[in-house]
């Protein structure tokens, strides 16, 4: 066990210095869970929020399984664009706070201008610090950059351990099944808006549970 924890241990500072050699499998199998864990913490964040500010549980998201898609693609976006950076967390901190909240602040800006509504808005109390046109506002990037350093020295790091300890296989079959039920989903909702069918949040809603595409 603890010729076990040394390794683990050398393998964390190799990481840090971005020296670790990685096999095809476990790139693949760590990117397909990296999108699932994102996008399952993002959606956790949300209905705490809602909770907090509400008293009471609400659905979050677009999809049947507890997964947003948006979260899933800053973890994306920040892996590689904080690479150069992890021997210095205030580095990534700030860099990460400014990549989610420009994603955030254009994806907001997108769906706003295309659809004409929206699917958060951070103009009301709570939120309202820095606020920019309700699309991103200074708290909510706070948390995004923290969030972020969980990702890239917690997550990252666990599932590269998590590589090293499971056969190629059991890897593989883990992250290739969860990233499936996710994408699988996300693309199930996605025909059947587009194609003015019930999804999942009519499944929800006919069910009985709040469901909210704001910030409530």
């Amino acid at each position: 066990m603890v010729a076990t924890s040394k390794t683990y241990k050398n393998l964390y500072k190799i990481y840090l210095k971005r020296s670790i050699n990685l096999k095809l499998y476990q790139k693949l199998g760590i990117f397909f869970l990296v999108v699932v864990i994102s996008g399952f913490a993002g959606w956790c964040y949300e209905v705490l929020v809602a909770l907090l500010e509400n008293g009471s549980f609400y659905m979050r998201g677009g999809n049947l399984l507890p997964w947003i898609n948006i979260y899933a693609i800053g973890a994306l976006l920040i892996i590689p664009t904080t690479y150069k950076f992890r021997q210095n967390p205030l580095i990534v901190f700030l860099f990460s706070a400014l990549v989610t909240g420009a994603l955030e602040l254009f994806a907001g800006w997108l769906i706003y201008t295309i659809t004409g509504s929206r699917l958060w808005n951070y103009d009301h109390d709570i939120w309202l610090i820095g606020s920019i046109d309700g699309h991103v506002c200074l708290l909510s990037i706070l948390i995004f950059g923290i969030f972020s350093l969980a990702l890239v020295y917690l997550i990252v790091p666990a599932l590269i351990i998590l590589s090293n300890h499971l056969s190629r296989h059991t890897f593989l079959v883990l992250a290739i099944t969860l990233f499936s039920l996710v994408m699988i989903d996300e693309l199930t909702n996605l025909c059947l808006s587009a194609t003015h069918h019930p999804t999942a949040v009519d499944f929800y809603k006919s069910h009985g549970i709040k469901y909210s595409s704001k910030n409530p």
